[in-house]
């Protein structure tokens, strides 16, 4: 089992950076895909970018507003720590935050049902 803990959040303005992490408690965190998934008020949670517990597999969303080539998803195995680099962000990205982890491999990484473990979130908001 693993518990899930994000911090980081806040207020940034659109083009400026803010970096989320996610804590993680137990000894086996690599052995874990981790993902990082984004719900804004009134939308149903989405994808963002998944780290693979193997291979160094990641992935990011490919949907409109896509995230892809402004944030980068990364893990720090030793510190059981997963990063959220993002860059650039834009008000669309305005959300609550999650870190999610699903020990071993997931298959299909976007689907938020295949992540049992989920953190309580962390607020982002981006002005314009």
């Amino acid at each position: 089992q693993v518990q899930l803990v994000e911090s980081g959040g806040g207020l940034v303005q659109a083009g400026g950076s803010l970096r989320l992490s996610c804590a993680a408690s137990g000894r086996t965190f690599s052995r874990y895909t981790m993902g990082w998934f984004r719900q804004a008020p009134g939308k149903e949670r989405e994808f963002v970018a998944a780290h693979g517990w193997t291979g160094g597999n990641i992935y990011y969303a490919d949907y409109a507003n896509s995230v892809k080539g402004r944030f980068t998803i990364s893990r720090d195995n030793a510190k059981n720590t997963l990063y959220l680099q993002m860059n650039s962000p834009k008000p669309e990205d305005t959300a609550v935050y999650y870190c999610a982890a699903e020990p071993g491999g997931v298959g299909r990484v976007s689907p938020a049902s295949r992540y049992g473990y989920w953190g309580q979130g962390t607020q982002v908001t981006v002005s314009s």
